[in-house]
């Protein structure tokens, strides 16, 4: 299973009867799968299936789905709402007594948003209602399918970018190790220098004392723990790119222990070039880790 993307857009149309409609669909990242539909008043019944159909496709992302239903000419009718109505009258009989005005006229009542309302000449039956909701739950599953393909092209290009970022990251840390080799003899070089230093010509430090204290330091800052830490990440995030699927949760924890090696490194750093070889780690990792922020 190849690796998707959470982001996506898909249209999906389909017909029934005198019913014309169009699936509008767009996926965003997300924690979690969160569908959130717009369905037009009347449709309500659609809902469940619609949530089933998107969670059986997909694990993760906010996906919006809206429907709108057209009807054709000679097949519409309208209908005054008598309680939107009514609520409209008493409104505008308070507001004319506070305000003083002249009462509301009819016209502008019925112009209210919805105290008319358009609707079907003929309401469907159970039968037909569902003949309908079957027919339009078809057009949104062949629109999830194209999403799904979108997201899977998109997760195709992203998959790229972050084992080209896993090949970075592998070439640097390789690079670390081998400027972290010489940090004890550089600290022994420095110990060294200090002691000429402080203690002038002539001074006598035993070689052992000197030794015990590079070995100390070399202790300290020793880096091999956390390089070969890095080098395993990179083949875990290599095994999980090519297990594809629903990995983005493993990829963003991998990404933080990722991180958390590289600032380590930082730390232990007594070179300059060992140093600036972490940062630029650290560059890269952020770089993967954006990335994986759109991985289902």
């Amino acid at each position: 299973m190849p690796l998707s993307s959470m982001t996506g857009f898909a249209e999906g149309r389909g017909a029934h009867g005198n019913l014309r409609w169009r699936w509008e669909l767009r996926s965003v990242n997300g924690r979690n799968l969160d569908v959130r539909l717009r369905i037009p008043p009347g449709y309500e019944g659609l809902e469940a299936g619609a949530r089933t159909l998107a969670s059986e496709r997909f694990k993760r992302g906010s996906i919006q789905a809206a429907l709108t239903v057209t009807m054709e000419e000679g097949n519409r009718g309208f209908r005054i709402d008598k309680e939107t109505l009514a609520e409209a009258v008493n409104v505008a009989k308070r507001v004319a007594q506070e305000a003083g005005l002249p009462p509301a006229r009819v016209d502008g009542l019925l112009s209210l948003r919805g105290v008319i309302v358009q609707e079907e000449v003929v309401t469907p039956d159970d039968e037909e209602r569902l003949a309908r909701n079957a027919a339009m739950h078809a057009s949104l599953a062949e629109a999830l399918e194209r999403m799904a393909v979108a997201r899977a092209d998109e997760g195709a290009k992203i998959e790229k970018m972050l084992l080209s970022q896993v090949d970075e990251i592998e070439a640097r840390t390789a690079d670390a190790r081998k400027l972290a080799a010489d940090q004890p003899q550089a600290f022994r070089d420095k110990m060294q220098a200090q002691l000429d230093e402080l203690l002038g010509p002539g001074s006598n430090v035993p070689e052992e004392r000197l030794a015990q204290e590079v070995a100390l330091l070399a202790t300290r800052a020793d880096l091999r723990e956390e390089l070969d830490r890095l080098a395993a990440h990179c083949q875990e995030a290599r095994t999980l790119l090519g297990a594809g699927g629903p990995t983005g949760r493993k990829l963003d924890f991998l990404s933080q222990e990722f991180n958390r090696e590289a600032n380590t490194l930082c730390a232990k750093s007594s070179d300059i070039a060992l140093t600036r070889e972490g940062l630029a780690l650290k560059a890269v990792i952020d770089q993967f880790r954006e990335q994986v922020q759109n991985v289902e």
